[in-house]
């Protein structure tokens, strides 16, 4: 069923979450035991991350550099298979515009409309550590608004290199994400929110904001879509800090600030126990806050680990 339908359907907010595939050579086992607790809060879908390629050049004898591919996190078609029949849940693959071509993209759509996959999120992604800046693949997309225009032509019936809606008629629902705080390669906020716009009139369905910290930024944002025009569900995104180097990996990863209430806490902590008591609690509040606005959802990054996440939705829902 598609994420819209759930929302439309629902009496009371949702909860869902969003996992890493394991990295490569590990099992599925231990992704299975940090979806296995939260199960119980009844999560309608799962998001299933996907991780670009990133490559290293190895230098060999004759002084030639490879370019080596250590493609650190595969699998996400697969294990959108495995959790879809293991918990009888929707699973939502992230797909980027980055790695990918166009003619990629469509065998990956096909490939997930075959095992019965419906929701996508549609993202344009991070350039690889390797290299100051985004670029596309040739032949790829650019931006997402294009990658949702694609997804939204197989809907159609229209793929690649055919001239006439000849094709099967795919059904996926499709969100973008939305930062709260704006894309840090945005200029302003209403900039940031043009480009939303666009990427909802290209066909998106819903938006999943970015991680934040201050109610008071999502709430602000809202406001300031609904005043652009666009009337989708804005599904708010919560983690919780559960250790001391996340004070300053969060902020500086994803752009994003840490309220002056929640920093006078965190800085009492000297241990990782102190900051997850103090994350889960903070989190808690959110969530809290957020239902009583009326959000449809809340969407928790867990990291593939359920132990904070569990805590707050035991409070919560």
């Amino acid at each position: 069923m598609k994420i819209t339908d759930y929302i439309n359907q629902a009496k009371k907010p949702l909860f869902s979450f969003e996992i890493l595939p394991p990295l490569k050579g590990q099992s599925l086992k231990d992704l299975c035991e940090g979806i296995e607790p939260l199960m119980e809060f009844d999560p309608p879908f799962v998001d299933v991350t996907y991780h670009r390629e990133e490559y290293i050049y190895k230098k060999h004898p004759n002084g030639l550099l490879e370019k080596v591919s250590t493609k650190k996190r595969p699998g996400t078609v697969g294990i959108c298979a495995a959790i879809m029949n293991r918990f009888k849940v929707e699973a939502v693959p992230h797909l980027l515009c980055g790695g990918f071509t166009k003619e990629e993209t469509e065998n990956a759509l096909i490939d997930l409309n075959f095992i019965g996959v419906q929701n996508i999120l549609a993202l344009r992604g991070d350039a690889p550590k390797s290299e100051n800046k985004f670029v596309p693949e040739p032949n790829g997309h650019a931006y997402t608004k294009d990658l949702v225009k694609q997804i939204v032509d197989m809907n159609h019936g229209r793929y690649l290199h055919e001239e006439t809606e000849t094709g099967f008629q795919t059904d996926f629902c499709v969100g973008v994400a939305g930062y709260p705080e704006k894309h840090f390669e945005a200029p302003s906020l209403k900039f940031d929110l043009k480009h939303l716009k666009e990427k909802v009139d290209a066909g998106a369905e819903y938006i999943v904001t970015q991680m934040f910290f201050d109610n008071q930024k999502f709430f602000d944002f809202v406001k300031k879509v609904r005043e652009m025009g666009i009337n989708v569900p804005i599904i708010p995104g919560i983690k919780p800090i559960t250790t001391l180097g996340q004070i300053t990996m969060l902020p500086r990863t994803f752009f994003l600030d840490l309220p002056d209430d929640l920093m006078d806490e965190l800085e009492k902590c000297k241990t990782n126990a102190d900051v997850r008591e103090v994350g889960v609690k903070w989190a808690i509040h959110q969530s809290k806050e957020l239902i009583a606005n009326g959000v449809p959802v809340l969407h928790y990054y867990t990291m593939s680990k359920a132990e904070a996440t569990y805590r707050i939705a035991k409070e919560v829902f």
